[in-house]
């Protein structure tokens, strides 16, 4: 899509790192009262008091499976917190057969740290590669999960497969009635790799990211944005980009070149020229990327991307209740190359006297 510049305004921002000597941040969630949460895929919950300063003992610590792309993955917080004092994760552990597995938990914070932790969801499809990841609540209160095919493209088009998937459940881990598959958590299927999605404010529009193939078939790129449906089907392996065909649904927007988008947010906040807009994390594009939407809000209109290879490998992202962008880097996860105080979260807000 060309990029329309005549509505882009950049607005001058300040970018300051707020923790540093991290190690692969994936997810990341701001509490109202300012703390900034952020799973690292070793198996760390940490947290950045409001103050700014990183706590130097873990929030909680997580017993995970961590080799490739599996460990520690994201996080969410209740949407009542803290009256409900629950931080959801999505994380990789071995089961009783020594094979790996994905499952989400609710860990209950007590006197300001993690205390007890609670699975409410098991047996997600998990693996070394294209292992998703991505969780958040939908305005509708429910909680979503993202996961991807685990190297095995064909279960996402399998229905009783949770790989490829977007999954719904609610905050307990039971299936909600009007789920579009009875007694499944499957909400949408034929997805590759789904690390990110948020929904936006005006609409209540589901849009995801997706990694594109990277060799199957020798296809490679094409990743896409996806507008999520209950219960339709974005096409992988059997169908890659618009194509039109019946039974599936083509994607919102896609790419040409891979950028691998990850976790993703619509800003709404004091950054005039950004509000509305949906920003997006990419791991090999090193930036994060910025939608601009027609006014209609249905399509997108222009594009921007912020600060390429200046900070490296992005992958998670989070508006804070101020306004505030909050990025964090994912340098040292065996595919880029680590920088000074790497890994490390930034925060993003609006110049002092700009505007």
């Amino acid at each position: 899509m060309p990029l329309q510049s005549a509505r882009l305004q950049t607005p001058e921002v300040r970018v300051e790192s707020i923790a540093r000597d991290l190690e692969v941040v994936w997810g990341l969630a701001v509490a109202p009262d300012g703390r900034v949460f952020l799973s690292e895929r070793p198996g760390r919950i940490r947290v950045i008091d409001e103050d700014g300063g990183l706590r130097a003992a873990p929030w909680a610590r997580v017993e995970v499976f961590a080799d490739g792309e599996a460990g520690l993955l994201g996080l969410a917080l209740h949407p009542a917190f803290p009256d409900s004092p629950f931080v959801y994760v999505v994380y990789s552990h071995l089961d009783d057969q020594g094979g790996v597995g994905n499952r989400v938990s609710r860990i209950r914070e007590e006197g300001g740290r993690g205390g007890e932790e609670f699975v409410i969801l098991e047996g997600i499809a998990a693996g070394r590669r294209h292992a998703g990841g991505a969780i958040a609540f939908g305005p509708d209160g429910k909680l979503y999960i993202g996961t991807g095919d685990v190297g095995r493209p064909a279960r996402a088009q399998d229905p009783n497969s949770t790989a490829g998937k977007i999954l719904r459940i609610n905050p307990d881990g039971s299936i909600p009635d009007d789920n579009p598959f009875w007694g499944s958590a499957v909400f949408a299927l034929g997805l590759r790799n789904v690390q990110g999605f948020d929904w936006d404010p005006e609409t209540g529009r589901m849009v995801a990211t997706m990694h594109g193939p990277s060799g199957e078939w020798a296809r490679f790129g094409r990743d896409e944005l996806n507008v999520i449906e209950p219960g339709a089907n974005y096409g992988w392996p059997r169908v890659l980009g618009a194509v039109g065909l019946p039974g599936f649904t083509d994607p919102w927007l896609e790419y040409g070149e891979a950028i691998a988008p990850a976790a993703a947010v619509f800003y709404r906040g004091p950054i005039e020229p950004w509000d509305g807009d949906f920003f997006f994390a990419t791991l090999s594009g090193e930036h994060l990327h910025r939608v601009l939407l027609a006014a209609d809000r249905s399509t997108p209109e222009a594009l921007e991307r912020l600060w390429p290879s200046v900070y490296g490998r992005v992958r998670a992202l989070a508006v804070g209740p101020d306004g505030a962008l909050y990025f964090g880097t994912s340098n040292q996860d065996g595919r880029g190359h680590a920088r000074p105080g790497d890994d490390q979260v930034f925060r993003v807000t609006r110049s002092t006297g700009s505007g």
